[in-house]
């Protein structure tokens, strides 16, 4: 069975920085596709960055570009999402998720993952 879980997450002021970190568990192969997803409340879901590969396949949308790093370490199974200069509109509930089998365009424009974590609360005050 596979399992995305999310930690990192947590309160912090506007300015700051946290690190998220998403552990795979029960995969026989590596997903060439994961990503970072998050939703405020009262708004849809919004993918936020892609990784394929772990290799020069990153993708960042634009609220958060230049500020958040996606990086993956595939002998860990771990995914990671750095965030700095946060600001409150980035609060939100944050996830990790997963798309194996698709090739690089796809993991960048594709939201309908497969494999979901629970999720991890970032709040940032002013």
């Amino acid at each position: 069975q596979v399992q995305l879980v999310e930690s990192g997450g947590g309160s912090v002021q506007a300015g700051g920085s946290l690190r998220l970190s998403c552990t795979t568990w029960g995969y026989s192969f590596t997903p060439s596709c994961m990503g970072w997803f998050r939703q405020a409340p009262g708004k849809e879901r919004e993918k936020i960055a892609s990784n394929y590969l772990g290799d020069g396949g990153a993708w960042y949308a634009d609220s958060v570009k230049g500020r958040f790093t996606i990086s993956r370490d595939n002998a860990k199974n771990t995914l990671s999402l750095q965030m700095n200069s946060l600001k409150p509109e980035d609060t939100a509930m944050y996830y990790c998720a997963a798309l194996p089998w698709v090739a690089a365009s796809e993991c960048r424009t594709r939201n309908d993952y497969n494999y979901w974590g629970q999720g991890t609360q970032v709040t940032v005050s002013s």
